[in-house]
């Protein structure tokens, strides 16, 4: 059965995006942000819930992250 993508709590995202090369999160001005090379992201603030499947879509787009290198 192939892997899919998943709700994943703030804290798992920062976790993995380290493992994958990215530094912080650092504080900006109303949202924090990771940073690889020249690849500036912004971090959803945190909140109850999970960040749904959408949402960790549009950040690995953002991020020039395939869903199979997340999913490793």
């Amino acid at each position: 059965m192939a892997k899919r993508l998943r709700l994943v709590s703030r804290r798992e995202l920062v976790a993995r995006l380290k493992t994958l090369g990215f530094a912080g999160p650092y504080a900006g001005g109303r949202y924090q942000f990771m940073v690889r090379g020249s690849v500036r992201l912004i971090l959803p603030n945190p909140h109850r819930g999970g960040i749904s499947v959408d949402l960790l879509k549009r950040i690995l787009k953002q991020a020039g992250i395939e869903e199979e290198e997340w999913l490793e």
